[in-house]
């Protein structure tokens, strides 16, 4: 069942509520939105647990403010669903860009209804290189990629970097619905939350997670090497790494059977 939630003033949330059980919350990566996780929904809500699935501000059926893209925001976001929905004991499921949103809220809300978090190759601890951390994307290079191509044509970015996520050839259709989710972005949506992917800085933010973590990654990705995992999983104590060894960044396609098995591995976990 879909429905808005307020957010802050003039802007709402788009939020699906599948299933009933425990709750479990997904928020997706830029610039997709809630259908990422389509088939994790149908999955986990047939074995009784409660799918909710947003859509960040600026992506999917959610509101396009102009301004509102940081990481802070964004969790605030999420702060607000979980508060209109009452949830607590939830699993918080962050995807890409939105595990770097995950990790924002769980640092900035003091991990407020969530008992265990799982990171899929998630945009952390810093998506871009500094000074102070030689991984990831150089930040001029994610700038002329991704904002200045955005500005100049937008479908022409989104099938760049889609071929970085999917094996076009493999899979054609599947690279048209994800290129149609992406389209459902606001273009300054887009931009901005691409400006903060580059801006961002999390390392901080790791230390105060204390709920049970997993990171999934896939070991071929390219656009959060796995070397990112690594330092996550790193900064963030007791947590664990599991790897697909077949996947790229869209792991929960390229091994959907692993992806979901070993998500609802972790979630049984939560229930001992």
């Amino acid at each position: 069942m879909g429905r808005y939630i307020q957010a802050e003033k003039d802007v709402k949330i788009f939020v699906e509520d599948i299933g009933q059980g425990t709750p479990v919350i997904f928020v997706h990566g830029w610039p997709l939105n809630h259908l990422i996780f389509e088939y994790q929904y149908t999955f986990l809500a047939a074995r009784g647990y409660r799918c909710i699935g947003m859509d960040l501000r600026g992506f999917g059926k959610s509101d396009a403010p102009w301004e509102g893209y940081s990481y802070d925001r964004m969790a605030d976001d999420l702060r607000a669903v979980i508060d209109e929905l009452q949830l607590e004991n939830a699993v918080l499921v962050g995807y890409s860009m939105g595990g770097a949103v995950a990790v924002r809220y769980m640092a900035r809300h003091h991990e407020h209804g969530i008992s265990r978090l799982l990171l899929a190759v998630p945009a952390t601890p810093s998506f871009t290189r500094r000074d102070d951390f030689q991984h990831g994307i150089e930040p001029d290079v994610l700038t002329g990629q991704l904002i200045e191509a955005a500005m100049k044509d937008r479908p022409a970015m989104l099938a760049k970097v889609g071929l970085k996520v999917i094996k076009a050839r493999a899979r054609p259709l599947l690279m048209v619905w994800l290129g149609s989710l992406c389209l459902q972005a606001s273009h300054h949506g887009t931009v901005k939350a691409a400006a903060a992917l580059r801006d961002e800085d999390l390392r901080q933010d790791l230390a105060r997670i204390t709920v049970p973590t997993v990171i999934f990654q896939g070991k071929k990705d390219k656009i959060c090497e796995p070397k990112l995992a690594e330092k996550t999983c790193l900064g963030i104590r007791g947590s664990r790494i599991v790897c697909f060894e077949n996947s790229g960044h869209a792991l929960m396609f390229d091994e959907q059977d692993k992806f979901n098995e070993e998500l609802l591995a972790f979630l049984k976990d939560t229930e001992i």
